[in-house]
């Protein structure tokens, strides 16, 4: 294997790649990433077994080959180049070792065999459906601050992706929730989605997938089956394991006789929840949020701090009532709300609330409360 390209090209690819290798492995292969090159362009594949992603990269490719060299350590030499280099990469004759040379830089890594890397199967994905960039960010960013952390509950460690219908609509929906709080986005379901089946996509894999996106505007190729999913970009794919598990019935926890509501300004009411909290020495940083005639009062206290208060205009009538948040929950709900307007609907100080986006019809968040 001999091939030179460029200092940009490489250190992008393997950006996309390296960031997948665990930092301690005790199966030595899985800290390598597999380097093939072949007809003008080479690939770089990083897996842990549950996730893989190909990146191909155009490159002048002297001879073709294939091998293994540590990931983050060709990341961190490449990272380290001058802007510009030519990064010539070949491999010696028995195999052992990889040199790599820019300018007047010169690495020699060790090697582990290609046939040891591992292959994650794909198997039959009988689903596939296009989405495009901007629309699967969209599914991502509204849902994944949601996606909980607690491994006990790992039915709950992942974007829940399904077919659903609404208004007689059939869409495409995305739901998240770690049993505080809960988002759930939709878009028309695209052409050869139908009948897929509710998946999983693991937190791993869609803070990898979410970085890919930023850098395409193109259309993205999903395909998957029950145990497996596949995102094909352009020069990019993605292939992750499925979690297996049951996701809880959300339905039940959105809440459908919420009437007392309350609109305000979105802007001015993240900026105030964030300044009251900063009194709030708890883990929860509970803010408690007063309402009367068309006035909000935000609220925290803390032992240690003292008190906080801020009142904002807002438009409600519906009599009074007291109720405490998560000032972090509420941020970050509040971040991804487009419009100027976020409608709350609350029933009482005891039940869930409902968030909405005046700008994104699609787009609907769950907040408990909590007693402060």
């Amino acid at each position: 294997m001999e091939l030179t390209i460029e200092r940009g090209s490489l250190l992008k690819s393997l950006g996309h790649v390296q960031s997948v290798v665990e930092r301690r492995n005790t199966i030595p292969i899985l800290s390598n990433v597999l380097i093939e090159a072949a007809d003008g362009s080479v690939s770089f594949t990083a897996t842990d077994l549950d996730l893989a992603i190909v990146d191909t990269v155009d490159a002048d490719v002297k001879q073709s080959g294939a091998t293994t060299v540590p990931a983050h350590t060709l990341h961190d030499i490449v990272r380290k180049l001058p802007d510009g280099a030519q990064v010539a990469i070949s491999l010696d004759a028995d195999g052992a070792k990889v040199k790599l040379s820019a300018g007047r830089s010169k690495f020699t890594l060790a090697c582990l065999p290609r046939d040891d890397f591992p292959v994650m199967s794909e198997g039959d994905m009988p689903f596939r459906f296009d989405l495009g960039a901007a629309d699967l960010k969209r599914l991502i960013d509204k849902t994944r601050f949601a996606i909980s952390t607690e491994e006990t509950r790992y039915y709950l460690n992942g974007i829940y992706l399904h077919a659903a219908e609404t208004d007689g609509v059939q869409m495409l929906r995305a739901v998240a929730t770690d049993g505080h709080r809960l988002a759930r986005v939709e878009l028309p379901l695209p052409e050869g989605a139908a009948g897929i089946p509710g998946v999983i996509v693991p937190r791993k894999t869609v803070s990898e997938l979410r970085k890919l996106i930023d850098e395409n505007d193109e259309v993205i190729t999903i395909a998957l089956s029950d145990t497996k999913i596949r995102f094909s970009f352009r020069n990019a794919i993605v292939t992750s394991k499925l979690i297996d598990g049951t996701f809880p019935d959300y339905d039940r926890v959105i809440p459908s006789g919420n009437d007392k509501s309350l609109e305000v300004d979105t802007k001015l009411f993240a900026d105030a929840v964030d300044r009251v909290s900063t009194i709030s020495t708890d883990k929860s940083r509970a803010v408690k949020m007063e309402l009367d005639t068309d006035r909000l009062t935000l609220s925290a206290t803390s032992p240690e701090n003292g008190t906080a208060t801020e009142e904002i205009s807002a438009s409600y009538g519906s009599g009074e009532l007291t109720i405490g948040f998560n000032s972090r929950y509420m941020l970050d709900i509040a971040d991804e709300i487009e419009g100027d307007v976020a409608r709350f609907q609350f029933a009482d100080a005891a039940a869930p609330t409902l968030v909405l986006d005046s700008a994104d019809e699609g787009a609907l968040y769950v907040l408990m409360p909590m007693r402060v």
